[in-house]
């Protein structure tokens, strides 16, 4: 089967420690009260809507804080033992992320090689992906994980199985066609019912 996993809340705890330094930044740079507004979710851009910035805060906020975040992330726990055991089982993996380029750092050398000190293997890095229906489409995704519902609720919408891996940013998103996942054992568990069933 062809996987395509996001690499950032899925892979890594990349909202763990963007949200800490949005908090910092809220409170101290734009001397606002520390207070989320979860009602506002709707993207991938949660620290954004959380804080209900605006585009050009939500710009100095990633010029500030993004190659920072990007080298601080850890790998969520069994991560890189799970994919190695799904790409020994003959599947092929592509890494499909919204990670964008930046004119301080190279974002893909950053990521490839945090993906190599992690372990983490694939087969073929997608950047940039703000939309992914269509690397799902011209790469034929069987099945997609992300913990963006956005994402989710588009790819879901192609006939793809969908799973959501859960987060406190998407927790309160509900979809009949999209399935839950809380970890990387029990999303390895779920793929595992699939293959049982083919």
């Amino acid at each position: 089967m062809n996987i395509g996993i996001d690499i950032d809340d899925t892979i890594s705890n990349t909202y763990e420690i963007m949200f800490n330094d949005a908090q910092k930044y809220t409170i101290e740079k734009l001397g606002r009260n520390g207070q989320i507004y979860k009602e506002n979710l709707k993207t991938h851009m949660y620290c954004k809507e959380m804080h209900n910035w605006t585009d050009k805060e939500t710009a100095d906020f990633l010029d500030e804080y993004y190659e920072s975040i990007m080298k601080e992330v850890k790998p969520i726990k069994y991560v890189s033992e799970i994919i190695k055991k799904l790409k020994d089982e003959g599947n092929t993996i592509y890494l499909i992320t919204a990670r964008f380029q930046n004119e301080k750092f190279d974002i893909e050398k950053v990521t490839k090689e945090w993906l190599r000190n992690n372990k983490i293997i694939y087969d073929k890095l997608f950047l940039n992906c703000d939309t992914k229906t269509n690397i799902v489409k011209k790469n034929n995704i069987d099945i997609f994980i992300d913990d963006s519902f956005k994402n989710c609720k588009e790819v879901s919408q192609m006939g793809v199985k969908t799973y959501l891996f859960n987060n406190i940013a998407n927790e309160d998103f509900e979809d009949e066609n999209i399935e839950r996942v809380y970890s990387w054992p029990h999303l390895y568990q779920e793929i595992t019912k699939i293959k049982e069933v083919n």
